[in-house]
């Protein structure tokens, strides 16, 4: 396989990366976004891509994997509400703090989160 052949940004994809110093106007966007949700609200990494209208769940995903510690990263989650492995607990506190809502965990279950009512659509 050439380099040629590799991913990179501007090869189609809306992609995070533009250079190794920070993040590109993608990322950019989507962590203005990210800090835009209100406290108790969740959006989907799939929500942010459909909001903004580019990229999907994966770019999004990877722009919070790579910048979304400067912001309450706990408010992006999986589209099913299940919390960020490795990382359930702490967010599970931000929730808690926040008042976002929760489905019941079943015994010794971390819970989910309650989508349906959590999900936060852009609009202020």
């Amino acid at each position: 396989m050439t380099g040629d052949s590799a991913w990179h940004p501007g090869a189609g994809d809306p992609g995070p990366v533009t250079g190794l110093g920070g993040p590109g106007d993608y990322a950019s966007r989507v962590l203005e976004v990210a800090e835009a949700i209100p406290p108790g609200r969740v959006m989907s990494y799939g929500d942010i891509a459909e909001y903004l209208g580019e990229g999907g769940p994966r770019q999004v995903g990877r722009v919070m994997s790579l910048w979304g510690g400067g912001v309450a990263w706990w408010r992006v989650v999986h589209s099913d509400g299940s919390l960020l492995a490795s990382h359930e607990y702490e967010a599970l506190q931000n929730y808690r703090a926040e008042g976002t809502p929760l489905r019941p965990a079943a015994d010794g279950v971390v819970p989910r989160l309650d989508m349906r009512r959590a999900r936060w659509d852009g609009v202020p």
